[in-house]
């Protein structure tokens, strides 16, 4: 079984406080830009949505032109 040496411990610990130091200045813009892209990808979706129910209701419209003018009419 191994033992615990200090000697290794403090050195782990140094490392990782060191690369976190080395992180922390790209860390802020980095959560930006992600955070950047999570609003755009959801404005993305929601207009994608809103142009296929758009088109959904354009092609129901054009499928059956005897009630064309009947469903135009409850739309507007």
């Amino acid at each position: 079984m191994e033992q615990y040496k200090p000697d290794k411990i403090i050195t782990t610990a140094v490392g990782v406080a060191g690369g976190s130091v080395l992180f922390a200045p790209v860390a802020v813009p980095t959560l930006h830009g992600l955070a950047g892209i999570a609003v755009v990808g959801l404005g993305i979706y929601a207009v994608g949505s809103v142009v296929r129910q758009a088109v959904g209701s354009c092609g129901e419209i054009a499928d059956t032109p005897s009630k064309s003018k009947e469903k135009l009419q409850k739309v507007f």
